[in-house]
């Protein structure tokens, strides 16, 4: 194992940082508000009693927001898992389906599966990365079947108190930094780099995010209220649910 410098991580960080806020608004610039207003059930709006078209309309786009950001940051913080691994242990990408990361560390081969926090799956999600563990022990048993495999489930934030599974490990948080880094303290010491620049990334998404309220508020009133203003709750529960 190598030393970790912090300073390799800062400036990773500062040269892939805005590659997270710049997805961040495109996801926004590619949203169109016919089908976000199919995703969303339109009973629960008339049951809350929301009135106007902007109460919908933000409701609609943070909810995207919130659940595409979660995505994004996740992918974002793989690579950096990845980059973090392979300055400390010779860490890679790996080419095999279903596995994010591989590397050798006191004669085991780990193969890591890295997901952002640690409830990012159902019981049928978790059999799948079960599955695919086993078919790359297979894999890699190919070339050298004497090869000792440890699979595990990183993630990013979180805890588990109980990280042995028995098809895999689950590290979470502290643990997950520390085993791939072999620094214990690494996942405080990130925290400050990840804010590089982050109010002037910011400024600028909640520009894109004001413009497009606007833009969506005002097709919402166009096409979904009546002449006096009232929502026509018709128009919109038959763009959702009409056959």
């Amino acid at each position: 194992m190598k030393q970790l410098n912090l300073r390799d991580v800062s400036l990773y960080v500062e040269q892939n940082i805005g590659n997270f806020h710049q997805k961040r608004i495109q996801s926004l610039d590619r949203l169109k508000l016919s089908q976000v207003l199919k995703r969303k059930n339109p009973y629960l709006f008339k049951a809350k009693n929301v009135l106007t078209a902007e109460q919908i309309i933000k409701s609609l786009v943070d909810a995207h927001i919130s659940s595409n950001e979660e995505t994004i940051f996740g992918d974002w913080l793989e690579g950096l898992a990845i980059f973090i691994n392979n300055k400390t242990y010779d860490g890679r990408k790996s080419g095999i389906t279903g596995i994010d990361l591989e590397f050798d560390n006191c004669g085991i081969r780990n193969i890591v599966t890295i997901k952002s926090g640690p409830n990012w799956g159902n019981s049928s999600q978790i059999a799948k990365m079960i599955a695919d563990f086993k078919t790359a022990k297979k894999t890699l048993r190919t070339s050298n079947s004497q090869l000792n495999i440890v699979a595990v489930n990183g993630c990013c934030y979180g805890k588990d108190s109980k990280p042995d599974k028995g098809d895999y490990f689950k590290y979470c948080g502290q643990r997950f930094w520390e085993f791939i880094s072999g620094n214990n303290q690494l996942f405080t010491e990130i925290i400050e780099p990840i804010g590089h620049n982050a109010k002037e990334k910011n400024d600028h998404f909640v520009e894109s995010y004001a413009q497009m309220i606007n833009k969506f508020t005002k097709e919402f009133s166009n096409n979904f209220c009546k002449d006096n203003g009232e929502i026509d709750w018709e128009k919109l529960v038959r763009l959702n649910s009409a056959i």
